[in-house]
């Protein structure tokens, strides 16, 4: 295995890696930005207000946007095996 086809399969990995968490990450953020705003705006600090709605926004996007990202583990993983077949 060259150094070339390494750095090819880690950039794969990597862009896998981003658009799988992205939409996660993305929302997580935006969730907790906006309670953070309300919870500055009304003086309440209490911790759970924001673990809980980050958890059910969390789960909603694995239900809708699961199947997107198990194609592209999939699609992922075929590509290393397709690889593992070349090499060797």
């Amino acid at each position: 295995m060259s150094i070339s086809l390494a750095m090819e399969v880690m950039q794969a990995a990597a862009g896998a890696a981003i658009k799988v968490g992205a939409p996660i990450l993305l929302v997580s953020l935006t969730i907790g930005l906006v309670i953070a705003v309300f919870q500055a705006a009304t003086q309440i600090h209490e911790q759970t207000l924001t673990f809980v709605p980050k958890l059910f926004v969390t789960a909603i996007i694995l239900i809708i946007m699961g199947p997107w990202m198990a194609e592209i583990m999939s699609d992922f993983t075929h590509y290393v095996f397709d690889l593992m077949l070349t090499v060797y």
